[in-house]
């Protein structure tokens, strides 16, 4: 009698640490990430800090001016994503070497389906190993959780971090997450919660309790008896171990000086559309989709979309089309960022 599990891997303050190893003589110090790495220019952002610079309240997204006034003795990194491709790659190859399926999320993180013998019942084991071969092979450290959903296992990884393992199979869910918040539930956000808590759910027992019928009522037939399953622990969908393909990509710039120039604007997002659409036609994907994205100098941001009328290879149609876009929003205000998002066709539809 066999049962599987489901392993959470999760690399340890990935990008940092891919620096680390090419920068061992900054081990111990606090390190971020980010942009150019220099901390003087404005509207940069932190990628990723060490455990050390986190200490001091950096995290990604922060300003890396405020990052810098936050810790002034923290070295400042540029962000080097080929780098950080390169030792994805040879991570996951290392999981791929045990009898297992891997399921790539990103960068950093891998869902891994295992069988294992009830008599000796034992995932930590085969945690264990995974932890080792990746430290070996590639230098990084990583956390493992265990459970018996995709949900489980992430949530266990919060516990076993850093460089931990930790198990939250089904039968435990409830009596370590009962008592949170709806919002400590991986796929709950802010919004989610705030409705969840009209209708009297704060918890995740509350909402394991749930009346379905009732959560239908309110999201939807299909959301709503899906949060109640997410409430309970989440559901057992099998991890797949087929290549992760990008639905969309996207790129945006935010800008040292506010633009208040239509023209200089256009050219700003015609330059995105036309360099996103050859990135996606030379992987052989149609953009069907595209979005535009505009931070004002206020902070207040949106994003608008527009479906192409076929799928399109051409950079130039792609280029009119961010115009088209683009020319919905009110342009007389001073702009802060401009991005530019193409959604792809499923390639199984061709």
């Amino acid at each position: 009698m066999t049962q599987e599990w489901i392993l959470h891997v999760d690399l340890d303050q990935f990008i940092a640490a891919v620096e680390l190893l090419r920068r061992p003589e900054l081990r111990g110090r606090p390190v971020v990430v980010g942009g150019s790495g220099d901390p003087t220019r404005a509207r940069q952002v932190v990628a990723t800090a060490s455990y050390e610079a986190r200490a001091y309240g950096i995290r990604s997204g922060l300003p890396i001016r405020a990052a810098a006034k936050r810790c002034p003795d923290a070295v400042f990194l540029p962000s080097d994503p080929p780098a950080y491709d390169a030792a994805s790659a040879q991570v996951m190859a290392t999981l791929r070497t045990f009898p297992v399926v891997v399921e790539v999320w990103g960068w950093d993180e891998a869902f891994v389906a295992a069988e294992s013998d009830d008599r000796t019942d034992d995932p930590e084991a085969l945690a264990a190993a995974l932890r080792q071969a990746v430290l070996a092979e590639t230098g990084l450290s990583c956390s493992i959780g265990i459970g018996n959903t995709r949900l489980q296992a992430k949530t266990a990884t919060g516990f076993a971090k850093p460089a931990g393992i930790a198990r939250l199979s089904g039968e435990r869910w409830l009596e370590v997450m009962g008592d949170k918040p709806v919002e400590t539930i991986w796929g709950i956000g802010a919004k989610t919660a705030q409705r969840l808590a009209a209708a009297g759910i704060a918890t995740v027992a509350a909402l394991a309790a749930a009346d379905p019928a009732d959560l239908a009522l309110r999201f939807g037939p299909t959301i709503g008896p899906h949060l109640r399953q997410l409430g309970r622990g989440g559901d057992r969908w099998p991890v797949v171990d087929e290549p992760w393909v990008a639905r969309s990509r996207s790129r945006e710039t935010t800008f040292e000086q506010d633009l208040t120039v239509r023209s200089a604007m256009e050219a700003r997002v015609t330059r995105m559309a036309a360099e996103l659409t050859r990135e996606v036609v030379g992987d052989g994907r149609l953009v069907v989709r595209v979005a535009v994205k505009v931070r004002y100098a206020s902070f207040f941001t949106r994003t608008k979309i527009s479906k192409l009328p076929a799928p399109a290879t051409d950079p130039e149609v792609v280029e009119r089309a961010a115009l088209v876009v683009l020319a919905r929003f009110d342009l007389a205000r001073p702009v802060r960022l401009l991005g530019v998002r193409v959604e792809l066709d499923p390639p199984a539809a061709r």
